[in-house]
Formats: C-alpha cells, sequence, structure tokens
C-alpha cells in the first residue's frame, strides 16, 4: 500500500483505514483509489481484523470526491464500473464498516461513507452529492433511498445543496454526531459494542439487513433463516446462553 491511504491493524480487531492526502481534500486520484483498493483486501483477509473504520486526514474533509483535473485531463466519459473501490458493490466485503466523516464528503466522498455499513460524523462535517453543480452523474447513489426519505433524496441530488452534518444525523444518514475532536473516539467505540456481539451474530444479522433491502418480505424471511441457521448451530449460540445464566462475559470463538 501507499501512503495515499493509511491501514492501522489495532490489537483489538479494528482496522483503521485513513484517506492521507488532505492537501487534496482526499479526493479521489488515481493513488488514493488505488490505497483504498489494497486496503479494503487486505482488511477482508485479515482474520485479525473484524470490523473497519474509514476516515480521512485533516479537518478539513473527509473525501471531496472524485479528481475532477484528472477526470478532464482523460477526457473521462462514463466511469468504469471499478474505477472507485466502493465496500460491498465493486469491492467484496463480509465484515462490518463504519465510516467516520469530519470535513466535507461531497460527490464520491458521500458515495463511499454511503457505501459503509455505518456512519459517524463529527458536528462539523457537511454531506453533499454535487454532481450537477459540474454535469456529472450520480448512479451511485440509488441505495440512498433504502436510508432516507423520497421527497429529501430528491431534493439533495437535483440541487446539490450540502446538508451539515446535524440534517443528516435527522434524515438517519448518520448514525452518531461527536464533535470534532472526538470523532475517532466515537467510532471506535461505536466499532467496540459491535464488537461486543458474537462475529457470527453480528455477520448474520448485517447479510439480513442487505436482504431485506433487495427482495421483498417473504423472500427477506426465508433467506435471512437461511443466512442465521450456521449461526444457531455454532457453539457461540451455546456460548451466549451458558455465560448469561452464569453472569460471565461470553467468550466468542466466531465458530
Amino acid at each position: 500500500m501507499s501512503n495515499a491511504v493509511l491501514y492501522d491493524n489495532r490489537p483489538d480487531g479494528i482496522a483503521i483505514l485513513t484517506i492521507n492526502r488532505p492537501d487534496t481534500r482526499n479526493c479521489l486520484s488515481r493513488e488514493v483509489r488505488e490505497g483504498l483498493r489494497a486496503g479494503w483486501h487486505r482488511f477482508e483477509h485479515d482474520p485479525l481484523a473484524r470490523i473497519a473504520i474509514l476516515t480521512g486526514a485533516g479537518e478539513k474533509a473527509f473525501c471531496a470526491g472524485g479528481d475532477l483535473k484528472e477526470m478532464v485531463e482523460a477526457g473521462l466519459h462514463v466511469p468504469p464500473r471499478d474505477m472507485f473501490p466502493l465496500p460491498y458493490d465493486n469491492i467484496e466485503l463480509s465484515k462490518p464498516t463504519i465510516a467516520a466523516v469530519g470535513g466535507v464528503a461531497f460527490a464520491g466522498g458521500w458515495m463511499i461513507a454511503q457505501g459503509c455499513d455505518l456512519c459517524v460524523a463529527s458536528t462539523t462535517a457537511r454531506f453533499a452529492i454535487t454532481e450537477v453543480k459540474v454535469g456529472r452523474g450520480s448512479p451511485w447513489a440509488a441505495p440512498l433511498i433504502h436510508m432516507i426519505p423520497q421527497r429529501i433524496m430528491m431534493e439533495i441530488i437535483l440541487t446539490g445543496r450540502p446538508i451539515t452534518a446535524q440534517r443528516a444525523y435527522e434524515i438517519g444518514l448518520v448514525n452518531r454526531l461527536a464533535e470534532p475532536e472526538g470523532l475517532m473516539v466515537a467510532a471506535i467505540a461505536l466499532a467496540h459494542e459491535v464488537l461486543e456481539g458474537a462475529p457470527l451474530s453480528v455477520k448474520a444479522g448485517r447479510e439480513t439487513v442487505m436482504l431485506a433491502t433487495e427482495m421483498g418480505r417473504s423472500a427477506a424471511l426465508q433467506a435471512a433463516r437461511a443466512a442465521h441457521e450456521y449461526t444457531y448451530n455454532s457453539e457461540d449460540a451455546q456460548e451466549g446462553p451458558r455465560a448469561f445464566a452464569e453472569k460471565r462475559a461470553p467468550e466468542w470463538r466466531g465458530r
């Protein structure tokens, strides 16, 4: 990995990916894209990393979006589907992720924050889908309909106007707010809450949420039952109730 994206593998099972180009507001240049692709691959294949936090260096930007200068120089028309590394879309991940957003998350910055499972934002953060301002498109925003109401989504996309972190929290785009100096503390605290759960239950629970956004009610229920079957038959499914009865913390084995 290059230093465009830093990877910190913490001993508590949390991997932190930091876009490290604050001088260009962490825009999605080629080197950043390659760094993210390598970072997500490393996270997915690291058995000790159970959850990842994606953030940006500096106080001004989480990520200001694509590198417009690079796009002009390349004469880019329709971006290839694999151009921007997007978790759970063209990047296959089976573990949960959190976006820790400080500063602006515009265009592609919103895209990669939206792609993560959870989002913690600084009170000074701002979010915008700005493509209409520069004549580009935002097809990646389609899944947003499962996160926020239709009319709010319509206004955000059609106007390109930024919304505050507070507004993002109110409409359900952001899970938690934190003061700027406490952003990573809050993101790590949320990650620890997820890590307290049984690994297989977390994995199946995450799959259930995604299934429910892609299927009708009956199909989602059937698929979710199948996704949880391995969990129910695991050692952890016996350890959890046993630990509760014995009034102690469970010792999860992930099997």
